[in-house]
């Protein structure tokens, strides 16, 4: 029997999908530490991010802290909380939760620097303060990035949990370890599948979600550009075409 075929019976077997161990139970286990590891990761982004942004400082110090954070190994974070005692959930939340810090904070920033200048000007004349502009004007023309950055940060959370099982926590990682302990590599597969299906489920989830949170205008802006120039645009800048010549006297 090969591993697909192996993969396929154990997907189908009713006994993998029940009880304290099994599938639904270990998703919810894994969805639960996903969420929470994102919440503390937002947590810590999302302010220092809209902060920075509407200051209009800190690009370098949201760059370095973003790329210095992508250079730890999650492993090797879960392996130094193991040492110092901490096991299972709350050592995956917090090395998952460093992980996920990098898109939200670096799409955070980006969002709102990104907002034009004229807007900002234009907010300030009509008597808004600063607090007030951030909250009605640059955040909301802000959200399509900051909520990329959360589906980013979602995905790679999801795809990263399974490391739970190497330090006693359960996840949906649980199923490929315990496969390779025992060298069911159909299992191992099956695992796999699992929470890749996971992922791809959440991140559409949460592409409704940001078009559904994203103003009106911004959408049919972005369909538009998606689109290109409609064919009355590129008819109005083509040059007309010169009159025919007069015929020549004789």
């Amino acid at each position: 029997m090969d591993v697909l075929t192996e993969a396929y019976a154990w997907l189908n077997d009713p006994l993998n999908w029940t009880g304290r161990r099994g599938v639904l139970a270990l998703t919810v286990e894994h969805l639960r530490l996903s969420g929470l590891a994102v919440l503390l990761a937002a947590a810590v982004a999302l302010p220092l991010g809209i902060w920075l942004g509407h200051r209009r400082r800190g690009g370098v110090i949201t760059v370095v802290a973003a790329n210095t954070s992508r250079a730890l190994p999650t492993f090797a974070l879960l392996t130094i909380f193991a040492a110092t005692g901490l096991f299972g959930a709350t050592a995956t939340v917090l090395a998952v939760a460093v992980f996920a810090v990098p898109p939200i904070l670096s799409n955070t920033f980006t969002g709102l620097m990104e907002v034009d200048a004229d807007v900002r000007d234009a907010a300030r004349g009509v008597g808004m303060s600063g607090g007030r502009s951030l909250a009605l004007v640059e955040l909301p023309l802000a959200l399509p990035l900051i909520g990329a950055g959360l589906r980013t940060a979602s995905t790679q959370v999801l795809a990263t949990v399974p490391l739970a099982a190497l330090v006693g926590g359960t996840s949906l990682g649980s199923i490929i370890v315990q496969g390779m302990a025992l060298q069911r590599y159909g299992q191992v597969v099956a695992g796999a599948l699992l929470v890749a299906v996971l992922c791809l489920a959440v991140e559409g989830l949460l592409a409704l979600a940001q078009r559904a949170l994203t103003p009106a205008p911004m959408r049919a802006r972005a369909s538009r550009r998606r689109r290109g120039p409609a064919p009355d645009d590129a008819d109005a800048t083509t040059p007309a075409a010169a009159p025919d010549a007069a015929p020549a006297r004789s």
